[in-house]
């Protein structure tokens, strides 16, 4: 970019320089035009100081700007040095007693749900923790940038206003007090002045428009030609467009690109280029073209560099202005008035209205900043709040105008500052009074949805990206709608009502365009061709939802305006029906002798509508009406009479008629749009306002009419009327073998229509209808969601209705109805209906969807199964209705409702399979026993004298009319008592039965002469005995029959046995796990078991069979037969790292021989167990890589594992694997065949043996590669070199394995050094055999940490996965040096040895500090056979290793040691010391005297054998699991439990003295030498004298960062975080690395790296870095674990962050406070020690392929 531009910004000018400040303050104090002054100074400085050059300077341009521009207008200001001045200010001034903090993107902001006033209402964090609400029920949500803290607002809060830090500033508060006063005359008058002055010119310059040419007061004398090519955001085109653009444009790398694209998204605008007009003007028109194809082009305009620069200086103008009126609250009402003052245009010519009015004209960085300044400028002064509200919303059209046109967000839109005056109750009234706000907004709504179909009804056509684009932004005006309407009145003025109902008729209008919109009509014949536009109609509806509920709120409050606001609704309601009547003909009904009128019409035929808004506000009005007594009080005022309950009860009725035909299927094929239009018309986000009002509108209308009349409408209108009005319909249907289907539908009408009346009788729990309160309602909700299931709080939360401030309501009711039970390690916690509340259950409550309800069906009959109830669920005892609907109950005596009972029982007792159905009956018996309940109450509660009218019992006791004399009701019922086809439903028939003679009893007593016992009652007392009896029987029969049959079983089960005699021992014998080999064989439980040496326990070789997977042939595990391998997987790990930041430079060059003793990086294997033929994985592997292979053609997805790195996923359980490993009997016995001789060396006599046998390979390595110069001297050498006895230097051993173990040994050792060292696969390398001993020692070592962590025996019961992984790679890495180079290995056994005894000088080998001395042990010991081999003179393997062990073990002492820490600890338990006491201080001095005195002072001896005990004691674990699996010899039983340290028994099983020092005292002379050589070396001198460090033992374990106990405490922690690379914003997704405790930017261009060629998000970077391709990280504003390994592979995991309600909150979407579970935290960290974080996102993708998808790379 730089390349073409002119040279650097040249060198400052000298002139800037010798600017003085106070000299040019002085010159303005003298000036007689001001204004001419100050503009003559700018303009000849800031295009001196701002836009130099194509780079800009910030700090350079601040730092000029300041001492040439800024500092004389402090100076003038102050009339004095302004660090004087200012300070002056600040001393008179009164602080805020409001916080007023702006919100940074991501700040953590607290709203309390007890004492806000509404949801808006927040508190910063500071604050929040000085309040009393943080001991309330608050909420914790994140802040998107922009609002501020309203902690001081004594408006904003119910009760706690202020916090312990505003309070102080409250104590002095005068009402109304004028901030002017603390100032001086002369001092308001210059800042008037210059305010005045500054603020004009920055509004005139930002809102300036031409590019080329400034306002001629600014004008320079001379213009240079420099222009700036300025591209400006846009929300239409993505990152990568401009990106790709901007190379192209300007060609740029991608690196400048990303920046620019970063820049422009985040401050609005950007210059990308600098030049002459010529040379911008051709980037611009490449740009243009380029973004132009689909869309509108990116903005881009060339700009004069003087525009820009004063542009620029115009912002820091602004953001000067801010932080000058922070001083003092004088200027700051100063600064408002400046800014409010009309200007000499008249009307919009303050300069706030101008800048408001051109805010979408203007680039998001400038947006931001002036926004900024009037938060800390207007909104903070309440007197000029208030003003700037009445001008906000006077220019409200215009505004949203403006919006509805910008294509920015909301929040970067000044109609967002909305929230800040709408929301405070007394401007929001105030704005409704004077400014007539209601109207105004309903009125803008209404502009902006202009399309009408010829009714006058909204239309909306399909829906385009740029209309979904529109709407989203005319929602916004709803939102505002709803901050108006939020906090309710408490007293009414007269101005207020008469504006209130004006809007209220405007909104009455906006209704009456929704009332019947999107109308459908029946697809009869074909499928629907196209699905009608239905989202946009539901979206609007529910975002009115909270806006018609809170208009119904607002009404209640005044009885006035309920009265006026019903006659309005019912007026339009009218107008609506006016035209929906006409050309309908009349018809009559008339059935059981009674008819009505009413119009000719079928749902299924004309046109219906889900849309009814004016109705069901109507609905809601006239249950306040019942509710608040108006209906009582004043019936006079209200046009009761004028009421037609047909017409009122028409269209809801349509609407619940097409959701029962379209539940019985006869709308099918008008598609999807209609089924998800009856889904959200009964869910929860809908309901209230759609289906609820409809069955309260259908309520309304039957309390005010006959409800015979009623009902036969609803039969015409369910087109049930010919089946009820036609005797003997059952008969007929059964004798034409009609239509199946018909008759289905109409069952399943029949079904729906009796479910209508039961909810019309049953719903009673809105308070106005029952006489209940909310409390009783949301009780009910919940009661009936918890008999489904128990649920979780937030389960429970979503399915109950919102208000309008996000509340439920749960939480006061919960308690009553519920217990809690807390969650374990997984799951959440849960909410159990308390038993006493189930009798409130009723099984067709009206909010079940159909699978609810037959699952609280199930459930609750089980429950009463289990409590040996009968499984009767009769209808609950229901609250007395309101006197306004009290005649509802009468439905169900009517006569109808009594011919519709008898005709349905009829047929059930005619038992005519095609016309009932069970559910129907269900329904029927409900509906009776609902009467039986009323009449029941009505019994109990009647007053003296008063006549019963409700006589259900006598009109079901009556038989039928005359001609067929059927039987009565009663009569039915006890018939079908006991019907064999009824099971299910004889409970419920009985329980009405004995209802029906209690009632009859009840009647009796209260008339004057008892009676005596009716026959029925006795009758059906004494059948219900007989039942029992019969019932009893049966049971006894049934049990008598199970127990036989099951006496028959076994002893079948027991012939079997004795038939296969042998095949059971077999099984037996052959346990078919691995790990049956373990078990403690009797053999050797009795004596002392040792794990290595001469002595070694010889344990009887037991014969292993393993069964592959694959192909489920058994097979047994012998050297020569075929290779058995188990699945495996092998990674880098850091888990165990004490320096995460050491780093392979070059990984080909790299010798991983000695591991440093900080771990920083090892190669840990895994393995789930599972056994496969070599052959068969071979197979399967390759069939794995050629479905990827087609795969890569057919799709680009990814999958969870990757093939070209040889991953796979074990065929049986799905474990992901990268390798295989073989299994092999123990190794060491193969070897070791050779005889045993008694007469074995000592450790001095076998170091020296084993010394001559390396310097006499060394001496021929030097002679193989130094070429042949003569024979005699060669042969002279020879014979000088001293072979020692028995020694056959070019003897090779026969390699015993078969081929195809020999070939998987490899395969394994090839995988472990590719993975390991991250290089290309080379079998032939001579660091593969290091790789192998690497990675068995870094296993054992990582699986001893996990014991130890937890607590566990070293050789308890391991999982038998770990267990089998540890064997074979053990017996691996021993058997590996059979197919490696002999000499190789021997090679790298004599540097192993030489580190510790130095033989034969090998250069650079590592200090003893700084070798792993567990890893060195297992090299040597697996290395040595190389050696071993090619000796006969009879040392055997055994004493190799144990004396390798014990001179490694010394070793380790002495490193232990050097770097023991000698604090004394003040425990002086010097209570005699023992041996080991005076050993370790013997050994301590012999070093002392070896580091020439360099080491600390001696300290007790107990202390330092505490320290070499304990630090040993990690070293002594390792080495018995090493040499348990290397020898395969039985661990002692004490190790097995879990008490003590085990130290005795640890030296015994390793064969070492209980006195460790011992080892030094038996071979002085040669540990007197090899300590010398240790402590000579020059790194150790070094550390001794503090120049370098060293890791001390014992190594702690690694843990994961501690995370604070409250989860805000790390949100806020995240809000001060900014990018590191984009010079301090505020990072997006700020992500916290739980390893090392990093904050990363993640998910953004800013922060991306190039690693291995590819670009890659910041924790991917990381993960390379921290945790060598494994990174375990913490989202934190999404309260998210994120899990990465490698490039393409990531999950999410559930946070270790709960509620009190025991759930994590994802996103943060639900705000309860969070708390740190400690054993979640425990468990994410057991799977990083386990190394199973990669298995975790294995079976994480393989679960949900949408994972897979995800390109995690990029986070």
């Amino acid at each position: 970019m730089a390349s073409e531009l002119e040279p650097e910004v040249q060198a400052i000018d000298r002139s800037l320089l010798e600017c003085s400040a106070e000299e040019t303050a002085g010159k303005w104090l003298q000036a007689t035009d001001l204004t001419r002054e100050v503009y003559q100074h700018l303009a000849h400085y800031v295009p001196k100081i701002y836009c130099r050059g194509p780079n800009p300077f910030p700090q350079k341009e601040d730092m000029l700007a300041h001492q040439v521009l800024l500092g004389p207008m402090e100076w003038y200001l102050c009339g004095e040095d302004p660090g004087l001045g200012f300070s002056k200010l600040e001393q008179t001034n009164k602080p805020s007693h409001l916080c007023g903090r702006v919100f940074k993107v991501g700040e953590p902001t607290y709203s309390c749900r007890d004492c806000a006033v509404d949801p808006t209402c927040v508190l910063c964090m500071e604050c929040f923790l000085g309040s009393i609400h943080r001991d309330h029920r608050y909420r914790m949500t994140t802040s998107g940038g922009g609002g501020f803290c309203d902690c001081g607002d004594t408006e904003a809060w119910k009760e706690g206003p202020y916090c312990q830090k505003h309070e102080l500033n409250t104590s002095e508060i005068e009402e109304e007090e004028d901030p002017l006063v603390h100032l001086s005359e002369d001092v308001i008058a210059r800042a008037y002045n210059i305010f005045a002055i500054m603020f004009r010119y920055a509004v005139e310059i930002l809102t300036w428009e031409k590019e080329s040419e400034l306002p001629p007061d600014l004008e320079m004398v001379e213009k240079s030609d420099t222009y700036y090519c300025m591209l400006f955001n846009d929300e239409v085109h993505t990152y990568e467009q401009v990106i790709y653009t901007l190379q192209k444009a300007v060609n740029c790398t991608q690196k400048e690109a990303i920046g620019f694209a970063t820049t422009v998204d985040r401050d609005g605008r950007r210059s990308v280029r600098y030049g002459d007009f010529q040379y911008c003007e051709q980037a611009k028109s490449v740009i243009v073209r380029n973004t132009g194809r689909q869309t509108k082009p990116l903005k881009v305009q060339v700009m004069h560099s003087s525009i820009v620069a004063h542009q620029n200086f115009g912002l820091k103008l602004l953001s000067w202005l801010g932080s000058i009126i922070g001083y003092s609250d004088g200027l700051r009402r100063i600064l408002c008035q400046v800014g409010l003052q009309e200007g000499p245009d008249g009307e919009n010519s303050s300069l706030v209205d101008r800048l408001m009015l051109s805010d979408s004209k203007l680039w998001k960085g400038a947006r931001n900043v002036y926004h900024q300044l009037f938060m800390s400028s207007l909104l903070m002064d309440l007197k000029y709040k208030k003003l700037f509200a009445i001008r906000f919303a006077k220019n409200y059209q215009q505004l949203q105008r403006d919006f509805m046109e910008d294509d920015h967000e909301r929040a970067v839109s000044v109609t967002a500052l909305s929230v800040q005056f709408f929301t405070a109750p007394t401007l929001a009234r105030m704005l409704i009074v004077e400014e007539n706000l209601m109207t105004i907004i309903i009125k803008t709504f209404m502009d902006h949805l202009r399309h009408r179909d010829a009714q006058g009804r909204f239309q909306f056509e399909r829906y385009t990206a740029s209309q979904a684009f529109k709407f989203k932004r005319v929602q916004s005006l709803i939102l505002d709608l709803k901050y108006v309407l939020i906090s309710k009145p408490t007293e009414w003025s007269d101005d207020l009502r008469q504006k209130f109902l004006e809007g209220f008729d405007a909104f009455l209008e906006l209704l009456k365009c929704m009332q019947g919109m999107d109308p459908i009509t029946r697809q009869v014949g074909q499928h629907i061709e196209m699905e009608p536009e239905w989202e946009a109609a539901f979206t609007l509806q529910m975002k009115l939802t909270h806006v018609i509920s809170m208009m119904q709120d607002w009404c209640a409050l005044d009885e006035k305006v309920l009265i006026e606001a019903y006659k309005k609704c019912l007026a339009v309601l009218m107008q609506c029906h006016g035209g929906f009547t006409d050309g309908e003909q009349p018809v009559t009904l008339s059935i059981c002798g009674h008819s009505v009128e009413t119009i000719r019409y079928c749902v299924s035929k004309e046109k219906v509508s889900i849309h009814l808004p004016v109705s069901r506000l109507l609905a809601g009005l006239h249950v306040l009406l019942s509710k608040s007594e108006v209906a009582y009080k004043f019936p006079e005022l209200l046009p009761l009479s004028e009421l037609s309950p047909p017409m009122l009860i028409e269209h809801p009725l349509r609407c619940l008629v097409l959701c029962a035909q379209v539940h019985a299927g006869m709308w099918r094929r008008n598609g999807f749009s209609l089924v998800n239009q009856i889904y959200y018309y009964h869910n929860v986000k809908c309901r209230r306002e759609m289906f609820d009002k409809d069955i309260v509108m259908l309520q309304t209308g039957v309390s005010m009419m006959d409800p015979n009349h009623f009902l036969m409408i609803m039969l015409s209108r369910f087109e049930l009327y010919q089946i009820f009005s036609t005797p003997d319909y059952g008969k007929k249907i059964s004798s034409e073998a009609s239509h199946k289907d018909l008759v289905q539908q109409n069952s399943t009408l029949i079904e729906e229509m009796l479910y209508l009346i039961i909810m019309l009788v049953g719903e009673r729990f809105c308070p106005g209808v029952g006489q209940v309160n909310t409390a009783d309602e949301i009780k009910r909700e919940i009661i009936h969601q918890l008999s489904i299931k128990p649920m979780a709080h937030s389960e429970l939360v979503k399915s109950l209705p919102e208000d309008e401030n996000k509340e439920t309501g749960m939480e006061s009711v919960i308690e009553a109805v519920a217990h809690f039970k807390k969650p374990g390690l997984t799951g959440r916690g849960m909410y159990e209906l308390k038993p006493e509340c189930a009798k409130e259950f009723n099984l067709y409550f009206y909010h079940f969807s159909r699978a609810e309800q037959s699952k609280a069906e199930e459930a609750q009959r089980k429950l009463k199964r289990q409590n040996k109830e009968d499984t009767a669920l009769p209808p609950p005892v229901l609250p007395p209705f309101c006197p306004l609907f009290a005649s509802l109950v009468n439905i169900l005596q009517s006569d109808v409702m009594l011919l519709i009972m008898r005709t349905i029982l009829q047929w059930t007792v005619e038992h005519n399979g095609c016309v009932w159905s069970e559910s129907m009956l269900q329904r029927v018996l409900h509906l009776i026993g609902m009467a039986l309940q009323e009449e029941k109450q009505h019994l109990e509660n009647v007053m003296e004298e008063h006549v019963i009218t409700f006589t259900f019992t006598q009109k079901i006791s009556k038989p039928g009319e005359a001609p067929n004399n059927s039987p009565s009701i009663l009569g039915m019922l006890e018939t079908l008592q006991n019907a064999p086809y009824l099971e299910v439903h004889k409970d419920m028939i009985r329980w009405i039965l004995k209802t029906f003679h209690a009632i009859k009893k009840i009647r009796e007593s209260s008339s004057t002469s008892p009676v005596t016992e009716t026959e029925g009652t006795v009758m059906e007392e004494s059948s219900k005995d007989k039942d029992k009896a019969e019932r009893k029987r049966k049971a006894e029969i049934a049990r008598l029959r199970r127990e036989k049959i099951m006496a028959q079983m076994s002893e079948m089960q027991r012939h079997f046995i004795d038939e296969n005699k042998e095949l059971f021992q077999q099984t037996l014998e052959l346990d078919a796990s691995i790990s049956a080999v373990l078990d403690n064989s009797p053999v050797v439980s009795d004596m002392n078991l040792t794990a290595l040496g001469p002595a070694q326990t010889q344990v009887p070789e037991q014969r292993q069979f393993v069964t592959c997977i694959l192909c489920q042939e058994e097979q047994e595990v012998k050297v020569e037969s075929r290779a058995m391998v188990l699945a495996a997987f092998v990674q880098r790990s850091t888990v165990l790292s004490k320096d995460r930041s050491k780093f392979i430079q070059d990984p080909e060059k790299y010798d991983p021989l000695f591991m440093h003793p900080d771990l920083s990086c090892g190669t840990h294997t895994g393995s789930c167990g599972h056994v496969m033929h070599a052959h068969c994985w071979q197979r399967y592997f390759d069939s794995v890589q050629a479905k990827e292979q087609r795969r890569q053609q057919r799709l680009r997805l990814h999958t969870s594992y990757d093939v070209e790195n040889g991953e796979f996923l074990c065929p049986l359980c799905e474990c992901l694997s990268n390798t295989v490993i073989p299994l092999l009997l123990p190794p060491r016995n193969i070897f070791n065949s050779r005889l045993n001789f008694s007469d074995q060396p000592n450790l001095t006599q076998w170091i020296r043996t084993i010394s001559q046998q390396i310097k006499a390979l060394q001496v021929l390595r030097k002679e193989e590669s130094t070429p042949n110069t003569s024979l005699s001297k060669n042969l002279e050498n020879m014979d000088q070199l001293q072979l020692p006895e028995g020694f056959r230097p070019n003897f090779h051993p026969k390699n015993p394995y078969s081929e195809s173990i020999k070939e998987m040994l490899t395969t394994f050792g090839t995988a472990t050094y590719k993975v390991g060292l991250k290089v290309h696969p080379n079998e032939e390398d001579p660091r593969v055999p290091m790789m192998c001993w690497g990675s068995c020692a870094y296993t054992i070592q990582s699986i001893e940490r996990i014991l130890n962590d937890e607590d566990k025996p070293l050789f308890g019961p391991l999982p038998c996965r770990l267990d089998d992984c540890l064997r074979s790679l053990t017996r691996f890495a021993a058997a590996h040096w059979t197919v490696a180079s002999l000499s190789v290995v021997q090679g790298h056994f004599c540097k192993l040895f030489a580190s510790l005894v130095p033989v034969y000088n090998f250069g650079d080998l590592p200090c003893i500090l700084d070798i792993d001395m567990f890893h060195l042990l297992v090299g040597l010991v697996l290395a040595f056979p190389a050696l071993q081999c090619q000796d006969f003179s009879g040392i055997s393997l055994g004493t190799g290793d144990l004396h390798i062990f014990h001179l490694v073990t010394m070793a380790h002492i002495v490193q232990i040691l050097l770097t023991s820490c000698t604090e004394e600890n003040g425990m002086d338990q010097e209570n005699a010391a023992g041996e080991e006491e005076l050993a370790v201080l013997a050994l301590y001095k012999t070093i002392h005297q070896c580091t020439g005195s360099a080491l600390k002072e001696i300290p007790s001896g107990w202390h330092l054998w505490r320290n070499v005990r304990a630090g040993v004691m990690p070293f002594l674990r390792c080495s018995a699991l090493f040499f348990h699996y290397l020898n395969g010899v039985p661990s002692p039983s004490e190790t097995q439990a879990s008490e003590t340290s085990h130290f005795e028994h640890l030296c015994n099983y390793l064969s070492l003295p209980n006195n460790l020092i011992c080892l030094f005292q038996e071979n002085k002379e040669i540990m007197k030498l090899l300590i010398e050589s240790w402590c000579h070396n020059t790194e150790v001198k070094r550390y001794l004298e503090g120049e370098r460090d060293a890791v001390s033992y014992p190594r702690e374990s690694n843990k994961l960062i501690d995370l604070p106990e409250d989860y805000s405490s790390l949100i806020n922690q995240a809000s001060h975080f900014s990018c590191p690379k984009s010079g301090g914003d505020k990072s997006r997704a700020p992500t916290l690395c739980l390893v090392c405790g990093a904050l990363l930017c993640s998910q953004s261009y800013c922060c991306q790296t190039e690693l291995e060629g590819e670009d890659v998000g910041a924790c991917t970077a990381h993960t390379y870095s921290c945790g060598s391709g494994v990174g375990i990280f913490l989202r934190v504003r999404e309260c998210q674990v994120l899990f990465l390994a490698g490039k393409t592979k990531g999950c999410f995991y559930s946070p270790p962050y709960l509620d009190d309600y025991g759930e994590t909150d994802q996103g943060l979407r639900r705000g309860n406070p969070l708390h740190l579970c400690r054993e979640r935290f425990k468990k994410i960290q057991k799977l990083w020690h386990q190394h199973s974080i990669t298995e975790e996102i294995g079976h994480a993708q393989e679960a949900n392929q949408t994972l897979v998808g995800i390109d995690w790379q990029h986070l």
